[in-house]
């Protein structure tokens, strides 16, 4: 998991995550994970469009079952008001 933004700054070469995400309209998304954190005693990850580098990052919950690793959409609006406010000082204090 990553310990820093991975963005056109970085001077490492990244092996990139792809994950497919289908949208509320049914268009599917090839995502790239790009950022992980913990809050709460939870993972998260932040991933963004692979073709539309344009477009705002989307935060997941990182769940584990039995063994295998996936991402959960954040339906908790508190669950989701706190993980962007922990995730925003986070991208501050890289800023720095």
């Amino acid at each position: 998991m990553s310990d820093h933004i991975h963005d056109a700054s970085c001077d490492h070469d990244h092996e990139e995550e792809i994950f497919v995400v289908t949208d509320q309209d049914g268009v599917e998304h090839e995502m790239v994970m790009v950022y992980t954190f913990e809050a709460s005693d939870k993972a998260y990850a932040v991933l963004l469009d692979r073709n539309d580098v344009e477009a705002d990052g989307v935060i997941f919950r990182i769940e584990e079952e039995n063994g295998e690793a996936f991402l959960a959409s954040i339906e908790d609006e508190e669950e989701w008001d706190r993980v962007v406010a922990i995730y925003n000082e986070i991208i501050e204090e890289q800023e720095k």
